[in-house]
């Protein structure tokens, strides 16, 4: 099978969103040094992918910059939650991805060793480049397999922060963005298999994302499970804007600050 036949291309998950503007970019040199988020504030916003009543029990990974992503609780019902900092597929070290989601024990034993092994080799000082040919080496040898079970990933942090662009070039396509979803593993979907849907507007149907070995098919939450999120974790909206410039999201519409943060 070609690469190029099922490569796994990023889909506009920030489409459609409400009040959306861009805002200029940060001061901070997105492709700086990765720095460690504060422990508690990364335990948290982990375990915010996932619906209250599943966190107390879920199991916690954080990431150390210089060894990848290492244990911070071990969990008893199966969700493993963890703040991804890099999409490999677009091979590119920036600072600035932060992207909270929990596997099931289906998605830890294929979706989130792959993240895990990337982050790794990013710690020792791979290449970026080398890095995205070596996860691709994985999956045409056989090492990285599609799930073996039905199941799904919970994303439903109040805010992400990743690329919205299906072309892998386009390394600069990041936004801020609250789009809580549920993603449903779909190893080897093809757009057509949802209807051929475009994205956008990418919600309230679901639509393919990443399409191949790991794809998924992703289902947006409706606007007022969206803002009912955003309102209970206001305060975890505050910490993560007060943390860093490019985190931030709008309290209420009209403010300065945009739902959708270049």
């Amino acid at each position: 099978m070609k690469r190029s036949t099922w490569m796994l291309s990023l889909l506009c998950l920030g489409c459609g969103v409400a009040n959306a503007t861009q805002a200029p970019a940060s001061d901070n040199d997105p492709h700086g040094p990765l720095e460690p988020m504060p422990r508690a504030l990364e335990v948290r916003f982990a375990l915010s992918a996932l619906p209250a009543s599943l966190r107390p029990q879920a199991t916690v990974y954080v990431l150390d910059p210089s060894k990848g992503y290492v244990l911070e609780r071990q969990g008893t019902n199966g969700q493993s939650c963890l703040v991804k900092r890099m999409e490999w597929q677009f091979a590119d070290y920036r600072n600035d991805i932060f992207a909270p989601i929990c596997y099931d024990e289906t998605g830890a034993k294929s979706h989130m060793r792959v993240i895990f092994d990337a982050a790794a080799m990013r710690a020792r000082g791979f290449a970026p480049e080398v890095m995205r040919e070596q996860v691709w080496e994985g999956f045409f040898s056989g090492d990285y397999t599609a799930p073996d079970h039905p199941g799904f990933s919970y994303m439903t942090a109040p805010l992400v922060r990743t690329y919205t662009s299906a072309d892998s070039r386009e390394k600069n396509s990041v936004m801020t963005m609250a789009t809580p979803r549920v993603m449903y593993y779909a190893p080897n979907v093809r757009v057509g298999h949802a209807g051929d849907l475009s994205c956008p507007p990418c919600a309230p149907y679901p639509f393919v994302f990443q399409p191949g070995p790991h794809g998924y098919f992703v289902q947006r939450l409706g606007d007022q499970e969206t803002a009912r999120i955003l309102a209970d974790e206001a305060s975890l909206v505050r910490e993560l804007c007060h943390y860093r410039r490019e985190l931030c999201l709008p309290s209420s519409p009209g403010e300065d600050t945009p739902a959708l943060r270049r």
